[in-house]
């Protein structure tokens, strides 16, 4: 079975992502920050993590980069959450690593969108 973490400061978008990505077959973990998020990769890599980018304590980008530069980081395929059209702010986590991106606030078709399609194209490769 694939796992996912979400990674968000905020427990409601949580909570919405895992009912979603439940639904579509993940184990689904929790982060309220990129340092637990961190933290808890270094324990047991995830297949996806959903990631906010506007957080406290280490946001995102910070903790993208990080995962990257960690043993095994390159394996996750990361979902990066952002709550504005920002293009910098979209190239410099596509230059750190990020697989996609979609907006906030998303919706269910949305969400399995960014999960379905990548799980698609993964497996036509394998």
């Amino acid at each position: 079975m694939k796992s996912c973490l979400v990674v968000d400061d905020s427990s409601v978008v949580r909570k919405v992502a895992r009912r979603i990505l439940e639904d579509l077959d993940y184990i689904v973990d929790e982060a309220e920050d990129g340092q637990e998020a961190f933290d808890k990769c270094r324990q047991e890599m995830p297949d996806a993590i959903l990631l906010d980018w506007q957080m406290p304590v280490m946001n995102g980008l910070e903790f993208l980069k990080l995962l990257r530069g960690y043993v095994g980081g390159h394996t996750p395929r990361v979902v990066y959450m952002v709550t504005e059209n920002d293009i910098g702010q979209i190239a410099l986590a596509l230059k750190a690593g990020v697989d996609d991106y979609m907006m906030k606030p998303f919706d269910r078709d949305h969400l399995e969108g960014k999960f379905t399609v990548a799980a698609a194209e993964r497996a036509s490769v394998a």
